[in-house]
């Protein structure tokens, strides 16, 4: 029989063959990389396997044309009934239709580019139950980017679709004194809303890594939030405002840079440069729903199953 290689270069004096070197970058652990090394992972992650599930979802373009137009027709009832209230009334809490329109309009495109990019985060309590997310942990990639690209729903566009509609009505019926700034405020908005929405997907979601079946709490703050910033703040009690502005600032996703642009009073008697302040909140709110994500995944024990 031969001689192994290894035994031939040690008879020769050469010593034992060395092992293919190990390059750093891969033998460190995700956990130890640097900040922008993850968010890099991560988004190359996160763009790899939603383009699989488009694909998979383009293979059957009919069946992705039905569903999306059942996404629109669904989100746009909830337009249908702000409707009916002012087939009764002038006013709504004192603001007409194309105003409340504007309001609609920003929160579900905000909220729609939101549930696009991390709708299925809901679905992590579930994983948790059934010890599926075993299976991610071993993954070479980011476990926040594998869960929330996990069935990426490119239906969801209708929802965003219809937002949009709803938001060009109200722009070219309103007779909007436009300026620079409120120019300016405008994709403002939708940017900073969908970062706020965002970091309450990903908070609610480390929330379910100790609740386990809290998808219903989770959904409360998200959809619920939504339909919320749908009407205008005057028809809310004070401490309900104080909530949504002080505790979970979702008033920064429509209510106050859009009551700047409509020239408008603030609730709670704020300032005016709040209407400028959504950007810094949504980077505050992602950075702590980052921490909360990292401190729920250490938390995490495995089924066993």
């Amino acid at each position: 029989m031969p001689e192994p290689a290894r035994e031939r270069a040690a008879r020769a004096g050469a010593g034992p063959l060395r092992e293919p070197a190990v390059r750093a970058a891969d033998a460190l652990p995700f956990e130890r990389q640097g900040a922008l090394e993850r968010l890099r992972d991560g988004l190359r992650s996160y763009r790899l396997i939603t383009a699989m599930w488009i694909r998979s979802t383009m293979a059957y373009r009919a069946s992705f044309a039905m569903t999306a137009f059942g996404n629109f027709a669904a989100t746009a009832l909830d337009f249908v009934a702000i409707l009916l209230m002012f087939s009764r009334v002038d006013r709504l809490g004192g603001y007409s239709l194309p105003e409340v329109a504007l309001l609609y309009g920003v929160s579900g495109v905000a909220f729609g580019f939101a549930d696009l990019a991390l709708g299925s985060m809901d679905r992590l309590g579930r994983r948790v139950r059934d010890g599926t997310l075993d299976t991610l942990l071993v993954r070479p990639a980011p476990v926040l980017a594998q869960v929330a690209a996990d069935r990426f729903a490119l239906r969801r566009l209708g929802r965003i679709t219809q937002g949009l509609l709803v938001l060009g009505y109200a722009l070219t019926v309103l007779d909007i004194h436009w300026t620079p700034l409120k120019v300016l405020v405008m994709p403002m908005m939708l940017l900073s809303g969908a970062a706020i929405f965002s970091a309450v997907f990903v908070a609610g979601a480390a929330f379910q890594f100790l609740a386990q079946d809290a998808s219903e709490v989770q959904n409360s703050f998200t959809y619920g939030g939504n339909t919320l910033l749908q009407y205008p703040p005057t028809v809310f009690a004070k401490d309900m405002l104080r909530g949504v502005t002080f505790v979970l600032p979702l008033a920064f996703v429509n209510w106050l840079p859009a009551l700047y642009v409509l020239g408008r009073p603030y609730p709670l008697d704020l300032p005016t440069w709040v209407a400028f302040a959504p950007p810094a909140v949504a980077a505050l709110c992602c950075a702590l729903a980052g921490i909360a994500w990292r401190a729920g995944l250490r938390a995490y024990r495995s089924t066993g199953s």
